[in-house]
C-alpha cells in the first residue's frame, strides 16, 4: 500500500512513512506534546454525555489553527496508546477526525475500535480505493461519522451506506437547508449530530427535527430565569459554604450538616469516593470533617450542588464534568505557577467550579455571590475575568474551545510560563479526576 504509516511502537517518538513503490522509508518526529488538546462533549436527547470529540491545535504554528490532518491524528493515537484512552475520554466514546492519508494507513491497530468513531473530514475526495478501505475497516468493527455535511452530493451518497452518524455544523448550515436535508438522512436510518450548538433555542430546534446527538456549549450557558430561587437543599449547601468561608466553629458546621438529612447522606457518599483517597470508610459527619478539613469540605459541597440534578434518575450531568474539570485544572495550573502556595490552588479550584453556578442555578452570578461570601479576587475572576484567577479561568475557557481560540490562548500560555506539554499533562490529570468524581457522585 502506497504511503503506509507505522507508529514506532516502542516509544511513540516517530512515525515511519513507507512508500511501497520506491521502498524508501522516512522517519518523522511526532512531537506529541506540541498540540493543545480539547475534548468537546457530545450529548444525547436527554442531555446525557455519550461521547467526546477530541480536537487539537498545533501549538507551534500560531493562533487559531485547528489541525485535522494526519499529523494530528497520529499524535492523538500515539498519545492515547501511551496513556490509555480512558485517561482522555473516561468511560465515553471518542470521535477522531480522519482524512484520506489516515484511512490508507495501518495506524488503526493502535485504536480500540469499540471506543472510537472515526469522523471523515468534509474535504476528503472519495475514490474507489478510499471506499474499499472504509468497507474493510467497517467489516473490522470500526464506526464512521461524516463531518460537516452541507449537501447530499455524490461523495456523500457513496459514503452513506458506510457511516452511522451524519454531522451538521450549525454555523455553516442555514435552517432552510437543515429542514431539507435532515428528513433524507433520517429515512436512511442515520443518526444525526448537530455541532456548534450554542443556544437552548438551537438545541430545541434540532431536537424537534429529530437529531440524536448535540455538540456545543449551549448546556454551559446561563439561562437566567426571572424570580428563580434556590431550592432548600441548595440553600443549605450555600449556607454551609458561607460558614466555612467565615471560619465558623466546627460544632456550628457539624450542626448545620446534621440539620439536613439529604446533605448528610450526599456528603458521606461523596467522601467515600476513590477521588478522596481515604484509607478507611467514613461513616460519620465528625469523621468526614476530620478527614477532609475545611478546604476539602468546601470543595465537596461545591461538587454536590452539580451532582444534585442526577437524583432524578438521569444520567450524569455534563455540567458536573465540565465544572469539576475546570476546578481541578485551575488548581493544577495554580500549583504549577506557585508550587508552594496551597491556598492559591484551593482558591483557583473554587473559581473554576463556581464559574458555572449561574448556569446551574439559572440566576445571575451577582446574586450567587450575595449568598456565599468570597474574597474579592474570586469575585473579580467570576464577574469580570480579572486578576490572576480571572486570567487562569480565561485560559481554561480558551482551551475548552480551541476552535475559536485566537491569540489570547497563546498570550495566556506565555503569561503563565507554561508549555503545551505542561498543559496536556495537567488536562489529562484533570480529565481523569473529574471522570472519577462524576462516576461516583
Amino acid at each position: 500500500m502506497r504511503g503506509t504509516w507505522h507508529l514506532n511502537d516502542e516509544n511513540n517518538k516517530n512515525v515511519i512513512i513507507a512508500d511501497s513503490s520506491t521502498g524508501v522509508s522516512t522517519a518523522i518526529p511526532l512531537k506529541v506534546r506540541e498540540f493543545f488538546l480539547a475534548r468537546q462533549p457530545i450529548l444525547d436527547r436527554t442531555q446525557a454525555l455519550v461521547a467526546y470529540e477530541l480536537l487539537f491545535r498545533n501549538a507551534a504554528v500560531g493562533p487559531a489553527r485547528v489541525t485535522s490532518d494526519l499529523s494530528a491524528t497520529a499524535s492523538v493515537i500515539a498519545h492515547t496508546s501511551q496513556l490509555g484512552m480512558e485517561k482522555v475520554i473516561g468511560d465515553s466514546v471518542g470521535y477522531l477526525n480522519v482524512d484520506a492519508a489516515v484511512l490508507m494507513s495501518d495506524i488503526f491497530k493502535f485504536l480500540p475500535r469499540e471506543r472510537v468513531v472515526l469522523e471523515i473530514v468534509e474535504t476528503m475526495k472519495v475514490t474507489p480505493e478510499i471506499l474499499a478501505r472504509i468497507e474493510h475497516l467497517v467489516a473490522d468493527g470500526f464506526r464512521f461519522a461524516l463531518d460537516d455535511v452541507i449537501t447530499d452530493s455524490d461523495d456523500v451518497q457513496q459514503l452513506l451506506p458506510l457511516v452511522e452518524v451524519i454531522k451538521f455544523d450549525l454555523r455553516d448550515m442555514p435552517l432552510s437547508a437543515l429542514l431539507k436535508l435532515t428528513p433524507r438522512f433520517k429515512l436512511s436510518n442515520k443518526k444525526l449530530l448537530a455541532e456548534k450548538v450554542e443556544t437552548q433555542e438551537q438545541f430545541q430546534t434540532c431536537l424537534d427535527l429529530g437529531f440524536d446527538y448535540f455538540q456545543g456549549y449551549y448546556f454551559a450557558k446561563p439561562v437566567i430565569l426571572s424570580g428563580k430561587k434556590l431550592s432548600p437543599s441548595q440553600l443549605a449547601v450555600m449556607h454551609l459554604m458561607s460558614l466555612i468561608n467565615s471560619d465558623a466553629d466546627n460544632d456550628d458546621i457539624e450542626r448545620a450538616i446534621k440539620k439536613d438529612v439529604s446533605l448528610c447522606f450526599n456528603l458521606l457518599r461523596l467522601v467515600n469516593t476513590p477521588a478522596v483517597g481515604s484509607p478507611r470508610r467514613i461513616d460519620s459527619v465528625t469523621q468526614a470533617l476530620m478527614v477532609l478539613g475545611r478546604n476539602q469540605l468546601r470543595r465537596w459541597l461545591q461538587i454536590m450542588l452539580y451532582a444534585e440534578p442526577c437524583k432524578k434518575g438521569q444520567a450524569m450531568t455534563p455540567l458536573l464534568r465540565l465544572a469539576t474539570t475546570r476546578g481541578k485544572l485551575l488548581e493544577l495550573i495554580a500549583q504549577q505557577v506557585e508550587p508552594r502556595n496551597r491556598g492559591m490552588a484551593d482558591t483557583a479550584f473554587t473559581v473554576g467550579i463556581m464559574s458555572l453556578m449561574d448556569t446551574l442555578f439559572s440566576i445571575p452570578m451577582e446574586e450567587i455571590l450575595e449568598q456565599v461570601s468570597v474574597v474579592d479576587a474570586v469575585s473579580d475572576a467570576l464577574m469580570h475575568r480579572k486578576g490572576l484567577y480571572g486570567d487562569m479561568l480565561s485560559l481554561v475557557e480558551q482551551m475548552e474551545r480551541i476552535e475559536e481560540a485566537g491569540s489570547m490562548l497563546d498570550d495566556l500560555v506565555d503569561h503563565f510560563h507554561l508549555s503545551s506539554e505542561d498543559l496536556v499533562n495537567l488536562q489529562l490529570s484533570a480529565f481523569e479526576w473529574s471522570d472519577s468524581v462524576a462516576r461516583y457522585a
